[in-house]
């Protein structure tokens, strides 16, 4: 049995929260910020080696989200386990929310769940996350604050063995004008390839912290997709909050 120590760092809080009293406009969320799952889960079957790749979280993402919270001074929310024990940017439930298959890796831990652990997934960690930033909106909009939603994450550079060329995503479900304005800046830098909608679109069924916390509110929101092996160090953090935070 863990000590009560080592347990509350095997179950940290659901979400980390960053520059909770700021008034920016600009609302930062990283759900895919940690690859950790707690030691009674045993990696649910995958390897050590499993754990950093994207199949357990957005490589890069949580370093760029804290950099772009400094230097624009914008609150932020980060989750704080892996996507694998529960997907935090999927609908609850759906097929990929606690995939049994990622990419090309069999998930064992996921494979035919008990309605009780999926419950407590929800429960412990789901459920939590997304109050907490829905109650940070809620409050906003109580005091007729706008809010502009940014999500971000990292894709990997290959994908089933498909190449993809972009160093840059920029997503949107119904605010093409936002998504615009940003792809425009990013766009000056001739060096880079910057896609729309890419690699993947947004979509209700597949797809949670846009279209709740975004569309459903009224509010501009978008999704950055940025190459992974382009912030997989300090240097490529540091380029792209400076690229980011000018255009944001």
């Amino acid at each position: 049995m863990l000590a009560a120590g080592s347990r509350a760092l095997d179950w940290p809080a659901p979400v980390e929260v960053l520059n909770a009293g700021s008034d920016t406009e600009l609302v930062l969320i990283c759900d895919h910020a940690s690859n950790h799952i707690p030691a009674e889960y045993r990696r649910l079957g995958v390897s050590e080696a499993d754990l950093l790749r994207h199949i357990a979280w957005d490589v890069g993402a949580a370093d760029l989200t804290r950099g772009l919270a400094e230097r624009l001074g914008a609150p932020a929310f980060l989750g704080t386990y892996s996507r694998l024990l529960v997907d935090l940017n999927r609908p609850f439930g759906s097929p990929t929310s606690m995939p049994v298959l990622s990419e090309a890796t069999r998930i064992p831990g996921n494979e035919e769940l008990k309605p009780s652990e999926i419950e407590r997934r929800r429960r412990l960690v789901f459920e939590p996350f997304h109050a907490a930033v829905a109650s940070f909106l809620d409050a906003r909009e109580r005091a007729s604050k706008r809010s502009r939603i940014v999500a971000i994450h990292s894709f990997t550079p290959v994908f089933l063995g498909v190449p993809r060329p972009w160093h840059v995503g920029i997503l949107h479900d119904d605010e093409p004008a936002y998504a615009g304005r940003v792809m425009e800046g990013l766009a000056r830098d001739l060096a880079l390839i910057v896609g729309k909608n890419v690699p993947y679109e947004i979509d209700r069924a597949s797809d949670y912290a846009i279209p709740v916390h975004g569309t459903d509110r009224g509010s501009p929101a978008l999704l950055i997709e940025v190459r992974n092996d382009l912030i997989s160090d300090g240097d490529g953090i540091r380029d792209w909050t400076r690229r980011l935070a000018e255009v944001l």
